[in-house]
């Protein structure tokens, strides 16, 4: 197989150093007074709402069906959102700001867990009813703000490179590319061939979203860069982001990535690597399972591979990514909102989500179970990611954050601004936010 292999303890171990260390980074541009660090009062009992993205793999609906079935009288009902995220985090901050109490339970991007705690959205959570000891150390990090547990763990995430592993033996390509002129070579070989006529070679997520400033952080880190320095000053405007917005704008001006990807969100690129329309593919995890399909909705089954994403001198930097489970300042009946939050996070609901979404849980020991890994090869791959990983900066003010990196970026991808130019304007922008 191409997927590189190592002992799966040894790298458990890796993880939770490398996870650990990665927790330290500083909080870029704090300007928000720290929220109290003292327990919220859980009182209350009755129907609560959990609000969060769809879940087309139906998992996080089975587990709201098995806690409804032990709790008649505290009925969780999903309030779903749109599946953007940036919607997502707009329609949960414009409820907070009011403070609405329609939304009990929020299903959070990671890096807006900061966000919400110094706003004093969200209640912090007492430990004592958290697993937290026994979970990986960065994917507690990101559920904290200021040493304080501000949400539960619910899945951890990181980036992986799917790669047609049929059409790459097919073109003599033995190995998965670790860097961009790897994968580069790898596509012209693949695309020579006859049954890769029509093909497109590389996408990511490139629409005007989230998915944006994940694959650009992840560009400038696997060129040796970064957004902030650990002081929180802003980095854009170097020649490693230079470097890395010079690769995606080069790959859409020569057709490496399709035009067709500056509309990619994570469902689009999964769809048209699972109709057999690229070479390779930027996503996460959870796309494992729809790929794998066998009732004749994938093109690729068995016929694909996953490896750690490639950078510019050798294996790429993911963004860490994942989800927490938080508790809104402003929800009525807190009680039954904390015992459902231990309920949806629990090893035990962790495990059964990931047969059904491909989800990976936050404990460390299911990368190292044999059984699970035989069932989910891509666990080893991930754990890899996780490994080489960086997280997004801790903005306080990350909304203003990510529109503006989504801005320039974007702009620069579309053709309307050169690389420079948008790095230039970029750097500029984020000083100011940062500034307060």
């Amino acid at each position: 197989m191409m997927q590189r292999r190592r002992d799966r303890r040894v790298l458990v171990g890796l993880a939770v150093a490398a996870t650990a260390a990665l927790g330290l980074t500083a909080c870029a541009g704090e300007t928000a007074e720290p929220a109290p660090a003292a327990e919220a009062e859980f009182e209350g009992r009755g129907p609560i709402q959990y609000v969060s993205s769809p879940d087309a793999s139906g998992a996080a609906q089975e587990t709201i069906d098995a806690w409804n079935a032990e709790h008649p009288d505290e009925q969780v009902t999903w309030v779903e959102l749109p599946l953007d995220a940036d919607q997502q985090r707009q329609q949960m901050v414009q409820n907070a700001q009011v403070e609405g109490s329609s939304y009990s339970v929020l299903n959070l991007d990671v890096v807006w867990t900061s966000e919400f705690a110094a706003n004093r959205w969200i209640a912090p959570l007492p430990e004592d009813a958290l697993p937290l000891d026994e979970e990986i150390p960065a994917t507690v990090e990101a559920a904290s703000y200021r040493d304080v547990v501000y949400a539960a763990p619910y899945y951890t995430d990181g980036a992986m490179l799917y790669s047609r592993s049929d059409l790459l033996t097919a073109a003599g390509v033995d190995a998965a590319p670790e860097t961009w002129a790897e994968m580069e070579a790898a596509c012209d070989a693949v695309l020579a061939l006859p049954e890769a006529e029509g093909m497109s070679c590389y996408a990511g997520q490139f629409d005007k979203n989230e998915g944006l400033t994940v694959n650009f952080s992840e560009a400038v880190n696997s060129a040796g860069g970064s957004l902030f320095d650990a002081e929180g000053t802003p980095t854009v405007d170097t020649p490693e982001a230079l470097t890395a917005l010079e690769f995606l704008v080069d790959g859409f001006d020569s057709g490496m990535i399709p035009r067709e990807a500056i509309t990619f969100q994570e469902e689009q690129g999964r769809q048209a690597f699972q109709e057999g329309k690229l070479v390779f593919l930027r996503n996460w995890p959870y796309i494992f399972k729809s790929l794998s399909a066998t009732d004749g909705s994938s093109a690729v089954n068995g016929k694909f591979e996953v490896s750690a994403i490639p950078g510019e001198q050798g294996l790429g930097v993911s963004t860490l990514g994942g989800r927490n489970i938080a508790i809104s300042s402003f929800a009525e009946n807190k009680a039954t909102a904390l015992d459902f939050v231990t309920f949806f996070t629990s090893r035990e609901q962790q495990e059964a989500r990931l047969t059904l979404s491909s989800r990976a849980p936050v404990f460390p020991e299911f990368f190292a179970d044999d059984a699970v890994t035989a069932q989910y090869p891509y666990l080893p791959t991930l754990l890899e990611s996780l490994e080489n990983g960086q997280p997004r900066p801790k903005v306080v003010q990350y909304g203003a954050t990510t529109a503006a990196i989504q801005d320039e970026i974007y702009a620069a991808l579309n053709g309307d601004k050169s690389a420079q130019d948008a790095l230039s304007d970029l750097q500029e922008k984020l000083a100011s936010i940062t500034a307060g």
